[in-house]
């Protein structure tokens, strides 16, 4: 028997790079077992992620089927600080007045979100693990790069 791991609120560090707007890498499984991985918005919710996308897509098919996700999130002005996230998806709800994305949009964008899709769901994620990191480093890459 696989022991449970404890789940624990997020924190502080955490929920201030989780609130700003910063795209999350988000990695579900595929059938064969091998990872799929596309960048996503992503809100808040208390200590659970919330994120949108259409009832057919691949992240919500592969999450339907095995709900563990991973997540890789950057500042976007200082990618030396970073969160990984190990969790679940722990309900998947519709979203038909897309009230989630529309969140989500204004959180990235200033604005509801454009493309009104019938089929919108929200997956809540429950993190079970996340590991922050700030390095003391400058983004300072060479001039033409």
């Amino acid at each position: 028997m696989v022991a449970e791991e404890k789940r624990m609120p997020l924190q502080p560090e955490v929920k201030s790079l989780l609130s700003r707007p910063n795209f999350a890498h988000l990695a579900t499984l595929m059938p064969d077992g091998s990872p799929n991985v596309t960048p996503v918005w992503f809100g808040l919710d208390g200590d659970h992620l919330l994120v949108s996308t259409s009832d057919g897509s691949l992240k919500a098919r592969n999450l339907r089927r095995d709900p563990r996700v991973g997540l890789s999130v950057i500042d976007f002005h200082d990618p030396y600080e970073e969160v990984q996230i190990r969790g679940r998806v722990i309900e998947i709800r519709p979203d038909t007045n897309f009230q989630a994305i529309d969140a989500n949009s204004h959180k990235y964008i200033g604005a509801a979100f454009p493309m009104r899709n019938a089929s919108q769901i929200v997956m809540v994620i429950e993190v079970e693990k996340a590991r922050y990191t700030k390095l003391p480093f400058k983004h300072t890459p060479p001039a033409g790069h």
